[in-house]
């Protein structure tokens, strides 16, 4: 069988991820809060006319948090499926998982609050 294109896979493996995205914004209620928190701080970001500098850091902060919350959701269904049954011990690694999502949570919440408090004052 001959091998495939590097970018006949590229192009495979960027399908694989849209799935994927798609699939958490579809299924996951927790990527479908942050998606719409997502949107209108898009939106306050034209309406305030924020800088440049404002824009990179509101969309990185909006981008690690899906980004660790997809992340988390994924370590959530490893862990039900190794373990479907209530084990200590996975409880312990779905908390850290949410721990990590609460971290960056908190950061992006204080990027906003430095973005918009200046703005509504």
């Amino acid at each position: 069988m001959p091998k495939e294109s590097f970018f006949k896979n590229r192009i495979r493996s960027i399908g694989y991820a849209l799935k994927g995205m798609f699939l958490l914004v579809w299924t996951e209620a927790s990527i479908q809060i942050q998606f719409v928190i997502a949107l209108v701080m898009t939106a306050a970001g034209f309406y305030f006319e924020i800088s440049p500098t404002e824009w990179i850091l509101q969309l990185f902060a909006i981008g690690l948090v899906m980004g660790i919350e997809s992340l988390n959701t994924a370590i959530e269904k490893i862990c039900d499926y190794i373990q479907p049954e209530h084990d200590p011990k996975i409880g312990l690694i779905k908390d850290i998982s949410a721990g990590a999502v609460m971290i960056v949570s908190i950061i992006a919440s204080i990027i906003g609050l430095i973005i918009y408090v200046p703005k509504l004052l």
